[in-house]
């Protein structure tokens, strides 16, 4: 009797073997990418982030966010109700040629408002404004100065945009000036969430050659049209200071920038 079932036990001895080493695999897969994600956070926000201990992202004053809320979700609850791992889920393409995004490919749209709330706080509350500065916008063409918080720096690294945009050729002057604003207490068109522009860390470029995907028609299918006139010297100058671009997302917005460090790919 034992002897006709050994061909069925030494199969499912292998195939045990088999799914113990693909979860082993997965496990380490997993912590790996929370090891790069804890970097990234640190590297971005030193003076805030410690690191992340299982489950949480870890203050430097001693306080936790839950990193993982462990549900498997759409691209449209992601961006609903994101967790801070889903945050780094679709990589930012720091630096690629400018090509429409695929479908539903919105890296960096999706933030998570306890993680933000919690390094530039929130501006529904009393003092907020505190945090604010006033950047010069292309100061050589334009009179124009902007809110941005002075948070992790965020307000320098603008500056520091302004200054290499106000040296390009006058015919980027169009897609530039005057800029749509930057910090303004609202929430995401169509949504309850915050806006990146209620944490003063967002800016919108010239509106006259810009593109937003509610704005245009859309395919027969619903799928937004894409469209984009922002040229690439511009894009490439806010990446370069740590700013993700809207048009790079699926649901686009050409004349958004963001201050997103904790999205760039350290080198290792």
């Amino acid at each position: 009797m034992l002897s006709s079932l050994r061909p069925l036990l030494m199969f499912l001895c292998v195939l045990l073997a088999a799914c113990v080493a693909s979860a082993t695999a997965g496990a380490a897969e997993t912590d790996l990418d929370r090891s790069r994600i804890a970097a990234r956070l640190k590297a971005a926000y030193p003076e805030f982030v410690s690191g992340i201990d299982g489950t949480s992202v870890v203050f430097l004053d001693g306080t936790r966010l839950l990193f993982d809320d462990g549900k498997a979700k759409s691209a449209e609850e992601r961006l609903a109700d994101p967790d801070i791992d889903d945050m780094f889920r679709q990589p930012y393409p720091w630096g690629a040629s400018l090509t429409p995004p695929e479908h539903d490919s919105d890296p960096g749209r999706a933030r998570n408002a306890a993680f933000f709330s919690k390094i530039y706080g929130d501006c529904r509350k009393p003092g907020f404004a505190r945090s604010l500065a006033r950047v010069a916008w292309l100061p050589k063409r334009s009179k124009q100065t902007l809110l941005f918080t002075t948070v992790n720096g965020a307000a320098k690294k603008l500056q520091a945009v302004s200054d290499e945009l106000d040296a390009l050729p006058s015919k980027f002057d169009v897609f530039l000036v005057p800029s749509a604003g930057t910090y303004i207490c609202r929430p995401i068109a169509g949504t309850n969430r915050l806006s990146a522009h209620g944490y003063g860390i967002a800016i919108d470029i010239g509106v006259k050659r810009s593109d937003y995907w509610r704005w245009n028609k859309h395919g027969a299918n619903g799928a937004p049209r894409y469209r984009n006139e922002v040229p690439e010297e511009i894009v490439k100058i806010f990446e370069k200071h740590g700013f993700i671009w809207g048009g790079r997302w699926y649901h686009y917005d050409t004349m958004h920038f963001e201050y997103r460090p904790e999205l760039v790919d350290l080198i290792d």
